[in-house]
């Protein structure tokens, strides 16, 4: 794959920049800014050798099943982009930075051709058109005809064929002009792919699963399986495979429809797969005054269980013992969903405890947080630099362990 600094002379050309502007707001107020911030080195160096930005993004989600128009335009009014147009103009003070409300049309085409050498265009968002989650190739054609040639840096969206991942760089490819890699998309590519294709040195390779839901993470816990030595599970959707085990679970979640999943994945895994071995149980998940708070065994052959009304919310203590210790012996980590319910204080000890064993790996194993919620947590305690690797992109990043390396907007620049 071409990398942008391989990219033939970029003085003059016009290049539409996908990015990953979508960014937690509301009414235009940015609460982070770190996925503007993570695109900067590409766009900085795309201005320096004097090409002419067209940075086009989506931001949230336009539901166009919606029968009534009125709606639909309330959400376009609740995502527009603008916001990241003038945020990324405060980052980039010495850049002439424009935004377009229209994304397609002669308004956008007459601001493409506007454009000097070192300037940025941001179109509106994508998914104002009801096209773009299709690949509808019209709108994939109209947005390659403005331009010379593509850098994909949004690897949060490398795992959607739309027209703006996949349709204007297949275009652009059969036109014989150039595609490349966002410094970005290299990273992301490059470390995660560690976790794709793990060598003989990278042994012990531990992967911590955690979340909702194990029907989100049938095919990832496949493949992980397959390149694993160790596949630790944490989250509510433990409680599945404690279930499947025949522990009574409380009022703790349960996908029933996956037992059977659940059974033959622990058969199996041959022991594996590590479950925990105590939980902080409640008999309130809302935070409420008088509310009680629990650790219980959840070991079966001692009969462990969880009582009824009660549910089950982070890892016990003598389960992060048990997984900092396995942890420990890791050379290469891969790790994707939360423990417990860490946003709230009583339920943090368990993801608090991987960040720990994680930052004891420092310099001596290559670790990799998956994006999503467990890259907030990292965030939010302070474990980021702790880290070899904090992905951009947890949906993106499940997609590629899952697929052997393979994304719809990684494959297309090949």
């Amino acid at each position: 794959m071409l990398t942008i600094e391989q990219m033939s002379s970029l003085k003059g050309k016009k290049i539409y920049v996908r990015v990953d502007f979508n960014v937690p707001q509301k009414g235009g107020v940015i609460r982070d800014d770190n996925r503007i911030r993570a695109a900067l080195p590409t766009l900085k160096y795309l201005v320096e050798h004097g090409a002419r930005l067209v940075v086009m993004s989506h931001l949230g989600k336009i539901k166009w099943k919606e029968p009534d128009p009125a709606k639909i335009e309330e959400m376009k009014a609740a995502n527009n982009l603008e916001c990241a147009a003038i945020r990324l103009g405060e980052l980039l003070p010495e850049t002439k930075v424009y935004f377009s409300k229209d994304n397609r049309g002669e308004e956008l085409k007459k601001a493409v051709e506007g454009l000097k050498d070192g300037e940025i265009l941001v179109a509106q968002n994508t998914r104002y058109q009801k096209g773009e989650e299709k690949n509808d190739p019209e709108l994939a054609k109209e947005w390659a005809s403005l331009v010379d040639g593509f850098v994909m840096d949004a690897f949060g969206s490398a795992h959607r064929a739309h027209a703006s991942t996949v349709g204007v760089p297949e275009l652009l490819k059969a036109e014989g002009k150039e595609v490349a890699l966002g410094y970005l998309m290299l990273k992301e590519v490059e470390n995660l792919s560690k976790c794709v294709e793990p060598k003989e040195e990278d042994r012990p390779y531990v992967a911590i699963l955690g979340g909702f839901k194990v029907s989100d993470k049938i095919k990832v816990i496949d493949s992980l399986l397959k390149k694993c030595d160790y596949v630790i599970i944490g989250g509510a959707m433990a409680y599945t495979f404690k279930k499947a085990m025949g522990m009574n679970i409380g009022s703790s979640p349960c996908e029933y429809d996956q037992l059977e999943y659940a059974r033959t994945c622990l058969r199996e895994a041959n022991g594996r797969i590590l479950l925990p071995v105590d939980a902080v149980v409640t008999d309130s998940f809302e935070p409420v005054e008088g509310r009680k708070i629990l650790t219980v065994d959840t070991i079966i052959e001692k009969g462990g269980k969880i009582p009824e009304g009660f549910e089950g919310c982070d890892i016990g203590p003598k389960t992060r013992e048990f997984y900092k210790e396995i942890i420990s012996k890791a050379r290469l980590v891969f790790w994707n969903g939360p423990m417990g319910v860490f946003e709230q204080d009583a339920f943090q000890e368990g993801t608090k405890a991987i960040c720990e064993a994680i930052r004891g790996l420092k310099g001596k194993a290559f670790t990799v947080c998956g994006g999503g919620d467990s890259a907030s947590a990292v965030k939010q305690f302070g474990y980021k630099a702790d880290f070899s690797h904090v992905s951009t992109g947890g949906g993106a990043s499940l997609e590629m362990i899952e697929n052997d390396g393979h994304l719809p907007g990684v494959d297309v620049l090949k």
